[in-house]
């Protein structure tokens, strides 16, 4: 639980707002129970089937980046965590953000591949940094376009066999043939039109409130990219007159002493602060817990 005086104060820096940015990461969908990145859960074993045994890995992260896969098996690990991410209900933690923010002018900067956020909040007040697994580019890529590929998807996790998709049924761009990829951060990943236009919308949003009174709310945001979050939420805290930094991180809600007289940390559960900042009840909501979930030797 977060102390009464904590949640007193942020939630005094959320009604008195003039503006509110998110910053939103994967600490917002592990807290609503979305762990199969991090840990061995019952929906990681669902989905990695038998290439958990046969490659000895326990969470997807591991799997993501299993060098020995076939091509096949990547698909196969990349077809059903979108089928999943299509078919999951959505989290608790983003049901309370949106009714936390509801009647105030804010914006959300996400690193979060899940679509979890277009669940609850209107597409045009979201910046995806690291894009959408909802979305397939060219591997090479020859061209800027996406795909939204939730048909594909279905279509194609129901054709895999024996935790391998068929070489000839490897999605492929229609300009040069080269192999589709998930349209997620990466040595490949697109920057083009539709990235460009969400980041323009997003610094649009920043300087019309640099002036204004600020609140900086990043949720979730780990050390594994802070460059796209955190060190900018800290940066523009610093420079911007009336901002103010809050962050909610169970392992990482860490404040630099530049801005300490103008930031608040909270190092608790993410679903339980907010439902104390909403003044429900925790009752039966087990706490996320980072040691437990997390790989101590990988960077989160």
């Amino acid at each position: 639980m977060v102390s009464k005086e904590k949640i007193e104060v942020l939630r005094q820096k959320i009604d008195e707002a003039d503006a509110i940015v998110v910053g939103g990461a994967s600490g917002m969908s592990a807290a609503s129970g979305f762990v199969f990145y991090y840990q061995e859960d019952d929906v990681f074993r669902r989905m990695a089937g038998g290439l958990a045994k046969k490659y000895d890995r326990h969470n997807m992260f591991d799997l993501f980046y299993e060098s020995r896969m076939t091509a096949g098996e990547h698909w196969t690990i990349n077809l059903r965590t979108i089928r999943y991410i299509y078919e999951c209900e959505t989290g608790g933690t983003y049901k309370d953000l949106a009714e936390l923010l509801k009647g105030k002018d804010y914006y959300i900067a996400t690193t979060n591949q899940d679509a979890q956020f277009y669940r609850v909040f209107p597409a045009g007040r979201i910046t995806r940094i690291q894009g959408d697994w909802r979305y397939w580019q060219c591997s090479r890529p020859c061209h800027d376009e996406i795909y939204y590929n939730k048909e594909k998807v279905f279509e194609l996790s129901d054709k895999i066999v024996g935790d391998a998709l068929p070489d000839e049924l490897i999605p492929r761009c229609p300009h040069c043939g080269k192999e589709l990829a998930p349209w997620v951060r990466s040595y490949t990943f697109l920057e083009g039109e539709y990235y460009q236009r969400e980041m323009k919308r997003y610094l649009d949003f920043l300087r019309a409130n640099s002036r204004r009174k600020v609140l900086f709310l990043e949720l979730g945001v780990g050390m594994m990219t802070p460059m796209f979050i955190k060190e900018p939420f800290m940066n523009m805290t610093y420079q911007f007159p009336n901002a103010f930094y809050a962050t909610v991180n169970p392992q990482h809600a860490i404040i630099p002493k530049e801005i300490a007289r103008k930031s608040l940390a909270i190092s608790n559960d993410i679903a339980v602060t907010l439902k104390q900042l909403l003044g429900k009840s925790t009752t039966g909501i087990k706490a996320f817990n980072a040691k437990e979930a997390f790989n101590p030797s990988r960077v989160y």
